[in-house]
């Protein structure tokens, strides 16, 4: 009844189903990402959005890109506008970690799980992004080969990677 009250006043703005935000505020990308968060605390961050976060890339895309469980309905938000991805069950959990965006939890795919995602979502992402993400992974990761290769045989794309692993120093 008071949510209402301060919409129909013009003080607060419905950004999503229980998702209100001051009328006067403009909305981060951030706080894209915590709407999607409570809307779908079971889903995850991953590929554009997650190279975003880790800063692998500079390629930003205009959707909030989040994996869902295989079977599962995706999250319905009229904003922001979402990309989905089905995952198998066992992904779901391995090489994802929480952050704090604009003080909400958001589940993320980490670095080295987000570049073998590129190289499994290839088609969907471009080849291009892919390199560049692992080009920047293995810049800032230093000594990451190996998790990298672990997250590779987990998303079944090790032999899709080798060959670029190798070419890399």
């Amino acid at each position: 009844m008071v949510l209402h009250r301060l919409v129909v006043r013009g003080d607060l703005e419905r950004v999503a189903r229980g998702v209100y935000a001051r009328a006067s505020s403009a909305l981060s990308s951030g706080s894209a990402l915590g709407v999607v968060a409570k809307s779908a605390p079971e889903a995850v961050m991953c590929l554009a959005t997650a190279l975003h976060l880790h800063g692998l890339s500079t390629w930003i895309h205009p959707s909030v890109w989040l994996a869902v469980r295989q079977h599962r309905h995706p999250p319905r938000l009229a904003w922001p506008p979402l990309h989905i991805v089905y995952v198998a069950p066992r992904l779901m959990e391995q090489g994802v970690e929480e952050r704090v965006v604009d003080g909400v939890p958001v589940r993320v795919t980490t670095p080295a799980r987000t570049v073998a995602d590129c190289f499994k979502w290839r088609n969907l992402v471009g080849l291009d992004v892919a390199l560049e993400a692992l080009r920047s992974y293995l810049e800032k990761s230093g000594n990451g080969r190996a998790e990298l290769r672990r997250m590779a045989e987990l998303c079944r794309v090790t032999g899709v990677m080798r060959p670029y692993l190798e070419a890399m120093p």
